[in-house]
């Protein structure tokens, strides 16, 4: 069988309760990711997706499980030309983006000593082209992440 998935763990010096609000708040997410998230976060509720401006709306855009400061999963973003064009990703790219399976995300939440254990697993299918894309961007992302929780600054860099 093969591993469609990305895993990533990382050990961030916080509680699983920081660590949670920083997966959920639009305040966070927007400072460590530039991505904010518009939902109740119950599972089987619709997510609006804000990048720098630009909302991406879909009903397959949706939370799949979210128990508190454990783990949080949802479906990956829709693939629009408005958000091709603001991440820099060609026409080309985006349509082979949009024809792959939607793939979907879970963050998992362990507490261990002082510190959470995230592991982060994004099961992509047979999503090649995106598997490809998140490969690159998830450590930075996550690093972002850790450094946020642990300075209260975030990387210079966009994931």
């Amino acid at each position: 069988m093969e591993n469609t998935a990305f895993v990533y763990t990382s050990y961030i010096r916080a509680t699983p309760e920081q660590l949670w609000k920083a997966l959920i708040d639009p305040a966070l997410t927007s400072r460590y990711w530039g991505t904010s998230f518009e939902t109740d976060w119950a599972a089987g509720s619709p997510m609006v997706w804000t990048e720098r401006g630009v909302r991406t709306i879909d009903p397959e855009q949706v939370v799949l499980e979210a128990t508190p400061c454990k783990r949080l999963s949802y479906t990956w973003h829709t693939f629009t030309p408005e958000w091709a064009e603001l991440a820099g990703v060609s026409e080309e790219v985006r349509a082979t983006l949009a024809e792959e399976p939607r793939s979907k995300v879970t963050f998992e939440i362990e507490p261990v000593g002082k510190t959470v254990k995230l592991t982060l697993i994004h099961d992509f299918g047979s999503a090649d082209t995106l598997r490809g894309m998140c490969g690159k961007a998830w450590p930075g992302l996550v690093c972002s992440l850790k450094t946020l929780m642990e300075t209260g600054e975030t990387l210079s860099f966009t994931a």
